[in-house]
């Protein structure tokens, strides 16, 4: 992999940058560096309702004092929605106007995907029906076993993986009942616009990549490479996160926040005994295991 290597980093900024985002946030650095590529950094503010004033500028701050720095200007979703209703317009009649409640599409009992969520039966996909308003904008995906339903993709940290959209996805959403543009049509256009060739990000998001992948191709994007890492849980098995409690590095000992979230991607840096050495020590560690060999 040359220069042309392009990593990125996204956080939304619903509170401090904490341990399991940290962990992210690592490792997409250290595979930018060790592929000589450019690393950027992405507020995912999409969601404007779980935007906590003032802690998009904390985010950057913290990944300064633990020496992760943007290659770039810094992208802000919320500013960017103009993109995202210029890819709905290109996808056509792929994107459609569905009136279905929650509750109805739960009581259609057609299944449950593999993040929990009710699989969409297809309901309003020839129209809405007498009487039903448009609540939100979905994505038709191939029938089942047609051409392009199964998407198979390499990732770099789990290995081969597949998903068929209609039985493990269905219709998915573009445009949410509130208005605001759904979080795998945004990271899709983000992606590409930042030319992005290589994502690392926490395995929660492991289930999105396959309609990510499908999104891309009927956008003409190209399809980046994938590492998902590990996710780090709470005491109850639950991620790691704002919404579970996580709180904010301690970033007057940022040596020892940058060891631990080493330590949990299966980097030694123990022996680190400055900020240098544990970047040198964690580089060479990454290499060996993830680099161009």
């Amino acid at each position: 992999m040359a220069a042309d290597y392009i990593g990125r980093f996204a956080p939304s900024p619903s509170g401090p940058l904490h341990a399991g985002s940290l962990v992210a946030a690592l490792a997409s650095y250290l595979d930018a560096r060790v592929h000589g590529g450019r690393w950027l950094l992405r507020i995912e503010d999409i969601d404007e309702t779980r935007t906590v004033p003032g802690a998009a500028d904390a985010i950057v701050a913290a990944l300064a004092a633990l020496d992760m720095r943007s290659d770039g200007p810094v992208l802000v979703q919320s500013q960017r929605k103009h993109r995202y209703q210029a890819a709905r317009d290109r996808l056509g009649a792929l994107a459609y106007p569905c009136g279905c409640s929650r509750k109805e599409i739960a009581d259609s009992r057609v299944g449950t995907a593999s993040d929990g969520a009710a699989i969409y039966p297809g309901t309003c996909r020839r129209g809405l029906a007498p009487g039903k308003v448009a609540r939100t904008l979905r994505m038709q995906v191939p029938d089942a076993g047609s051409e392009g339903e199964l998407v198979r993709f390499d990732d770099r940290w789990l290995g081969p993986q597949s998903q068929h959209l209609a039985a493990e996805a269905g219709d998915f959403v573009l445009q949410r009942a509130d208005g605001f543009w759904a979080y795998q049509l945004a990271v899709v256009v983000d992606d590409a616009d930042q030319g992005v060739t290589d994502i690392v990000r926490g395995a929660d998001l492991l289930d999105s990549t396959a309609r990510q992948i499908y999104l891309q191709r009927q956008l003409g994007y190209a399809t980046p490479r994938y590492l998902h890492v590990p996710l780090l849980t709470n005491a109850a098995g639950e991620k790691f996160s704002k919404q579970n409690g996580a709180q904010a590095l301690d970033l007057s000992q940022p040596l020892e926040e940058l060891r631990r979230a080493a330590h949990f991607l299966g980097i030694d840096a123990g022996a680190a005994r400055d900020r240098e050495a544990f970047w040198t020590l964690s580089l060479a560690a990454w290499d060996a295991r993830f680099g161009a060999g």
